[in-house]
Formats: C-alpha cells, structure tokens, sequence
C-alpha cells in the first residue's frame, strides 16, 4: 500500500523544526527512524498533513553522562545506545534490554525517541525508563518541560506529548552503588514483540531486597511502576510479589491471554530477582 498525502519538511535547527510542529498541530508527525511509523503511515492507519524529519538537526542523538545524571537524545539510535559505554556504567538495564529490541537492521536506524514517542506497550524501552525513574524533556515553540516518565505513558500508543512537541532527550539517575538492574522477556522468537517483559532495579541489604522497582511490558495497555509489587518483594520476598501481580490488568486476546501474560509476568519476575547484576 501506499501512504496518504502529506506535506514534508526537513529543517535544519530545533527551533525551525518547533515552528513548523507548532503551526502543524495534531496533524504533523516527527519522523526520526520511521521504523514504526513508516509501515503505519503505509497501511494508513497513520495519516499525518505533515511529516517533520528532524534527521538533520543537530545534537539531537547525543549520549553524555555529567553529574551523576545520563541524557540520552531522543534521536540516538538504539544501536549507538547499545553500543554506548557511557549506557552500560550508568544504565546497564537499557544494554541488557535493547538485545531483545527487534534484531541489527531495526535497531541501526529505530530511536530511543521514536520507541518512548509511540508508546507501544510491548516495547521494551518505555518499560525500562519506568524502570529507571528516567524523566524525559520535552520542547515546543513556547518552551520546555519536564515528564515523569511515570507519568508520560497512558495507553496504547498514547502518551502525554502535546501537540507541537517533541522529545529531546531523556534524563536518567545513573545508577548508584548497591544498585542492579535485570531485564528478562519473553517473546515467540528472538526479536518478536514481548508476550511478557520485565524490567527491574533492585538494592539489596545482604540477602534482603530493601528496595525496589519493577516496569512490566507486554502485559498492561501501558508500562507503569508496580507499586504493589515491588512492596511485596521488600516485606514478603518474591513468591509476596508475585501473588501481587495476579491484579494486573492485563491484556487479553486469542493469540495470549490475559491470565497467560500474568503467568509469564510472575515467571519473569522469579527469574530475574535470581539473576541481576
């Protein structure tokens, strides 16, 4: 198939490329990587008046880690961020979670960005910067803000960018000493979307769990703190967490049931309190 009708431009500076979002609104689209947005613009279930590609702007796809804090443009390629030193001292997670993100060819060319902007809830990346109390920066033409990435994700393919946004970059507290981080995932094949992902940060006092973070992908519409369980697994361990997770709400279909992603959500979880690092 062939996409809809669109106007395109390619600016060259942030701020031309936040003036054209800002006079296209809802109707204009970022284009970064496209590996997502590409196939759905040609089987038009996206049909923007206006796509903005922002692959010339510079500064976009920088990685830098200053004062205890990693920041991550939007644009970075999920490929640089796997291959990124800087990444696996101060987010670990994100290395260990991007070799499950489709396969080399995808990742070459698909953006941390791109993957947070889409909000696919079987994507591995917005479950791990939930995961990491990441926050992502945002900027229009009348400025910039600031995104809990607890609060950014809100359903399927919805997230709390306003029209004539875009993101930055992402900000995430390196990681501090006593800290470890684990991702596990299930999928049909290597590469597939998750059935089932499982991000996790864990601090340990000896060989008790005394805090905790846990971000599922997936599994529910959309990736968030699971506050219960992570309370369980600090005060009952992770048979106490895993009995918590049986209130997902989970997605359900015919391919996977709800109460099979809940399953796998559990199996995940026991695995990875076991191998963090």
């Amino acid at each position: 198939m062939k996409p809809a009708r669109f106007d395109y431009a390619r600016p060259e500076t942030l701020s031309d490329a936040l003036a054209i979002l800002a006079d296209g609104g809802a109707e204009a689209s970022v284009l970064a990587g496209g590996q997502s947005l590409m196939p759905m613009l040609n089987l038009r279930m996206a049909r923007p008046g206006m796509l903005v590609d922002i692959n010339r702007i510079p500064g976009l796809d920088a990685i830098a880690l200053a004062d205890g804090v990693l920041s991550i443009g939007a644009r970075a390629r999920h490929a640089e961020v796997l291959a990124s030193p800087l990444v696996r001292q101060a987010a670990p997670l994100l290395a260990q979670a991007l070799h499950h993100v489709a396969h080399p060819a995808i990742r070459n060319r698909g953006t941390l960005g791109g993957s947070l902007a889409l909000a696919d809830p079987a994507a591995e990346m917005p479950a791990c910067v939930t995961c990491l109390g990441a926050t992502i920066v945002l900027a229009s033409a009348s400025g910039k803000r600031r995104v809990a990435a607890e609060k950014f994700f809100l359903g399927v393919y919805a997230t709390a960018i306003e029209p004539g946004e875009l993101i930055l970059h992402v900000e995430i507290p390196a990681i501090r000493p006593g800290w470890t981080h684990a991702f596990q995932e299930v999928s049909r094949r290597h590469g597939d979307y998750a059935m089932a992902g499982l991000a996790l940060a864990l601090r340990r006092d000896g060989s008790r769990v005394a805090e905790a973070r846990i971000a599922l992908c997936g599994v529910e519409s959309a990736t968030r703190r699971q506050a219960e369980a992570e309370a369980a697994l600090v005060s009952g361990g992770v048979g106490a967490a895993c009995q918590m997770l049986g209130g997902l709400d989970a997605m359900g279909g015919d391919e996977v049931t709800a109460a099979h992603r809940i399953h796998l959500a559990r199996v995940l979880l026991r695995r990875a309190v076991g191998t963090e690092d």
